[in-house]
């Protein structure tokens, strides 16, 4: 068993019946990006970023999002010490290599802000002085459905920040059930380091060199083009969506251990790449569609290439 599926079977001891999401959640860390997850509470999202940090042997800092959290409590604050008569850096939370910002919609836009751009820059900048964070960074973000309570709906330049957007869902029934038999033996506990950061650097160079076809390039660019014209959008992906699917597509491929990209890869990961970068129309909305099933009809208007 190579070590691929040896990380993915050691986080579905944990995570029960969610093996779809524990496969894009690893390919948008080898992707480079940043993700989202959209849930209610206790469906397993930390559980879920826990079991990556253990499994991939990264630093792991998390902060749960309140109205009172502020940009130097994620940051990082300069203190003044009267013994050396000088100001010293206090490094904080996202000076890590996974990142837990749980309900990041509860927190103030000045925080969010903040966050940006250590997501976008990959360094903190406190007091005018630029520091860089660990590599590998990863943030794993959190938010509740909009509308409940105490919630505020997330900016679009903050939201085209993170690569893709999922959602866990309810356990299926025996999943439930095995969920509650394994309760008691806190699984979490027992879950193994199986690569370390130097494997994801080097899987990620991977992703980087990954051969991809012009007709796999033409066809990311329809996809994106077509939401911008089609009837179920009122507002399209950007072309920062255009290389997000780009990358999650070779990070698929490199999963699944081949080394060219094919159409199956793009389709798979679509709605979870798109879906927070458009608008639906009313259209969309009386006919009761969200993103993702928006996506999924425009893609069957779309011829795929052939796998070359």
């Amino acid at each position: 068993m190579n070590k691929m599926n040896q990380l993915q079977d050691e986080i579905n001891q944990v995570i029960r019946g969610k093996e779809e999401v524990v496969r894009k959640v690893l390919a948008a860390i080898l992707a480079e990006g940043h993700i989202l997850m959209e849930d209610i509470p206790g469906v397993g999202k930390t559980t879920l970023a826990t079991a990556f940090a253990q499994t991939l042997s990264m630093d792991y800092k998390r902060v749960q999002f309140t109205p009172d959290v502020l940009p130097s409590d994620i940051l990082g604050f300069s203190m003044y010490h009267d013994k050396n008569q000088e100001f010293v850096f206090h490094k904080g939370s996202v000076f890590t290599n996974l990142f837990l910002a749980d309900e990041i919609n509860r927190t103030s836009p000045k925080t969010q802000s903040a966050l940006l751009e250590v997501m976008e820059e990959r360094h903190a900048t406190v007091d005018g002085v630029t520091y860089e964070l660990p590599d590998p960074f990863v943030v794993i973000a959190t938010e509740n459905p909009y509308g409940s309570s105490g919630t505020q709906m997330l900016p679009e330049s903050q939201l085209d920040r993170f690569m893709i957007r999922i959602s866990m869902g309810y356990p299926s029934h025996q999943d439930a059930v095995n969920i509650l038999k394994s309760n008691h033996l806190h699984p979490i506990s027992h879950v193994k380091p199986v690569m370390d950061l130097e494997n994801i650097r080097e899987l990620r160079k991977k992703v980087n060199d990954m051969y991809v076809h012009d007709s796999i390039y033409e066809y990311i660019v329809t996809i994106v083009e077509e939401t911008r014209n089609n009837v179920y959008f009122s507002m399209g992906a950007s072309p920062r969506g255009s290389i997000a699917l780009l990358r999650m597509a070779k990070a698929m491929a490199v999963i699944d251990g081949r080394d060219f990209v094919q159409a199956e890869d793009v389709q798979g990961v679509a709605g979870d790449v798109l879906g927070h970068r458009v608008a639906l129309s009313a259209r969309a909305r009386g006919e009761r569609l969200d993103e993702k099933d928006a996506i999924l009809l425009l893609l069957k208007d779309i011829k795929p290439p052939r796998n070359k």
